[in-house]
Order: structure tokens, then C-alpha cells, then sequence
């Protein structure tokens, strides 16, 4: 779901928050503070456009799952966008039942 693009924002946000814990000088702070308040922007921006890419991808699916007449799938989609989703888990068996 968050793309390559993302996570190497996110790692610029870690590297500047770093910076700004580790500066001494209070004019070194506030840069390292104002580059990490605009990489964070673009990091909140680009996971809004990859959540809306990931919605938008389920909705095709659905879409199609609808017109081949899949139902299961076309619920499965359903309960993905509507974020009720949780797929339930399986038990273990024993080897010999």
C-alpha cells in the first residue's frame, strides 16, 4: 500500500528529526525543525495519494468482480473499502486430522 517514493520520505522525516535532536546551536534547530515540518508535509501528502491509489484500485477490482457476477469477491472488495475487513484466521490442524 505505501509505495517506495513514501518510504523514502519517511526516511528523510527519521534523518531530520534525528538532526534536530542531536543540534546544539538553537539556529541549527530551528532549520533542522522547519526542513522536518516541510519533509513531514510531503510524507502526509504522499500517503494520502497512495491510500486514495490503493481505494481506487479496490473499487476497479470490485467493479469488475461485479460485471463477471464473482460475489464473493465482489464482498470480500466491499468490506476492504468499507474498512470492516479482517480476514478471520484459520485453526491449525493436527497431522492426522
Amino acid at each position: 500500500m505505501v509505495s517506495i517514493q513514501t518510504t523514502d520520505k519517511i526516511q528523510v522525516g527519521k534523518n531530520n528529526k534525528t538532526v534536530i535532536n542531536n543540534s546544539q546551536a538553537r539556529t541549527e534547530k530551528v532549520k533542522a525543525q522547519d526542513e522536518y515540518i516541510e519533509a513531514n508535509k510531503q510524507v502526509m501528502g504522499s500517503i494520502k495519494a497512495d491510500k486514495q491509489e490503493y481505494i481506487e484500485e479496490l473499487a476497479t477490482i470490485a467493479d469488475e468482480a461485479a460485471r463477471e457476477g464473482n460475489m464473493k469477491q465482489l464482498y470480500d472488495e466491499t468490506k476492504k473499502l468499507a474498512e470492516k475487513y479482517s480476514k478471520p484466521e484459520r485453526r491449525v490442524k493436527h497431522k492426522e486430522g
